[in-house]
């Protein structure tokens, strides 16, 4: 009887350690390594692929929002220094993405990212210190503040950031930087029932079709990436996934007929393997390279829709073959993958 315990606890122990080896090796868990792998001495993230994006200043928070869904993947000391590499580069009026005078770096994303990265890490008993950001992000919507009337296409919206755009120059302004600060100001405490969230519900019922799915901008034509439909442009999976997520952040329930539409699309649209919406179009190379940022987003809508990802390199790193929005950058493309992975 003796044996056969210590036989049994031995057996249990192999696989035990075995289960752990298999949980340390997944997909998830290289993936997270390689992205922490590739923190610089100075706490952030830098593309080594795009200069745009080698300050580090969108991309740190960026990276390190995926991470954080990886709790057990980081030292403490690491997460810190990534904070730090945040605080380091926001101007005392809570704007990231400026502060390297060679290298603007997408201010409004970045700062709406660093929102979003600092109140999770403080979730974990970090200081949050998210007000100066809240209140710069805030004062970039174009509203009636910044000479912006209701009647105007990006009103309720936010763009690149920066100085701000008057009327009638609106610059560039997008959804998905619209979404990315909804979020932020969610998850910074603003309640559904603000102004910025309010005026944002303009943005976004102009940027939805009749058929539930969304386009990516009102005011910039050429980028919406699935072109014109019916007078229309044409709804598509990322830009459909950013408007739910947006909706949803600016406080609308799953019971609204918005965000029920949206759901509706998303569903009967979706593909594992590619964004949806450029099926059979001179688009079509869209659909592909769009794969990691549709993967991100659509494993956020918390539908669960199966997502397939390319094959990972040995070193956990992910990596998109068409180069069409920069996801052939193994930060961009492991990122989004990070949350794909986490979200299963």
């Amino acid at each position: 009887m003796l044996i056969d315990r210590r036989a049994f606890l031995l057996t249990a122990a192999a696989a035990a350690s075995a289960c752990s080896r298999v949980k340390n090796e997944s997909p998830l868990r290289k993936a997270a390594e390689y992205l922490w792998a590739q923190q610089a001495e100075d706490g952030g993230f830098h593309s080594a692929t795009y200069g745009l994006l080698r300050s580090g200043q969108s991309l740190t928070p960026f990276v390190l929002h995926a991470l954080l869904a990886v709790p057990e993947s980081a030292s403490s000391a690491a997460i810190d220094r990534a904070l730090g590499f945040i605080k380091k580069n926001t101007s005392p009026d809570g704007e990231l993405g400026r502060m390297d005078p060679t290298s603007v770096d997408y201010p409004n994303y970045a700062t709406a990212l660093a929102v979003s990265a600092i109140v999770t890490a403080g979730r974990n008993g970090r200081p949050v210190d998210i007000a100066p950001m809240v209140t710069h992000l805030r004062a970039q919507q174009f509203s009636e503040q910044n000479g912006w009337m209701r009647e105007d296409a990006p009103y309720g919206a936010w763009g690149m950031g920066g100085p701000i755009h008057r009327p009638p120059d609106a610059g560039h302004v997008d959804l998905s930087m619209t979404r990315c600060v909804l979020e932020a100001l969610q998850s910074g405490g603003v309640p559904p029932s603000d102004p910025v969230m309010t005026k944002a519900l303009v943005y976004l019922n102009r940027s939805q079709n009749a058929d539930g799915g969304f386009y990516f901008s009102t005011v910039n034509p050429e980028i919406n990436k699935a072109g014109e439909a019916n007078s229309r442009f044409a709804s598509y999976g990322t830009a459909t996934a950013d408007g739910l997520l947006a909706l949803r952040a600016a406080g609308l329930p799953d019971t609204d007929a918005r965000v029920m539409t949206a759901i509706r699309w998303l569903k009967d649209h979706h593909q594992p393997d590619r964004a949806p919406g450029f099926e059979g179009t001179a688009r079509e190379s869209w659909g592909s390279g769009l794969r990691f940022y549709y993967a991100y987003v659509i494993s956020r809508t918390r539908l669960g829709l199966p997502v397939a990802l390319p094959p990972q390199a040995n070193d956990g790193a992910f990596q998109n073959s068409n180069k069409m929005v920069k996801e052939d950058d193994p930060l961009i493309a492991t990122a989004c993958a990070v949350h794909a992975l986490a979200s299963q």
